[in-house]
């Protein structure tokens, strides 16, 4: 099912998730469900806080190389990550599902190691230094209740704020 996605300035996009303590089907059907809206929205990540469940939970599914096909059984499904390393910086262009159409250079940690259960409750561990890297972090803010645009320089961020409330002022 698709469900709607949280628009910022949503101040649901502020809360911090909570640890996620009963892996059963409810759990399942929230992934499945934000597989599904991410898959509509054609996004590469989506945090539980964006489809307004405040808990610890995110999906990530970066295209195959060869196509624009995201399979489902090629995403991660990552459920209370922890950092266990964040090293080296690198800039990348992001965007948000939550601040649609808006892409920015943001600069993060080059590499990453996370622990995480998976969607049964079992441990494991991933590291990346690629693109993964940058949308573990950036999903993993949302759980911080952080959006990509809160490290934006001081001028890009209000030149930002500015023309988000010119373009949703309708809307809001």
């Amino acid at each position: 099912m698709i469900r709607d996605i949280v628009i910022y300035p949503d101040k649901r996009l502020k809360l911090i998730s909570k640890e996620v303590t009963s892996f059963d089907d409810e759990l399942h059907t929230l992934l499945d469900d934000m597989y599904d809206t991410m898959i509509s929205k054609k996004g590469v990540g989506l945090a539980a806080i964006q489809v307004g469940v405040d808990i610890r939970a995110l999906i990530i599914n970066i295209p195959n190389d060869d196509s624009d096909e995201q399979p489902k059984e090629n995403t991660l499904e990552v459920i209370n990550p922890i950092f266990i390393e964040k090293n080296g910086i690198e800039k990348h262009q992001e965007g948000c599902l939550s601040i649609p159409g808006i892409y920015e250079d943001i600069e993060r940690a080059k590499h990453v190691k996370i622990e995480y259960q998976d969607r049964f409750g079992n441990k494991h561990t991933i590291e990346d230094d690629d693109f993964l890297a940058v949308a573990i972090q950036h999903e993993c803010d949302h759980l911080e209740g952080k959006v990509f645009i809160e490290k934006l320089s001081f001028i890009k961020r209000k030149k930002f704020e500015k023309e988000w409330k010119k373009r949703y002022k309708n809307t809001l």
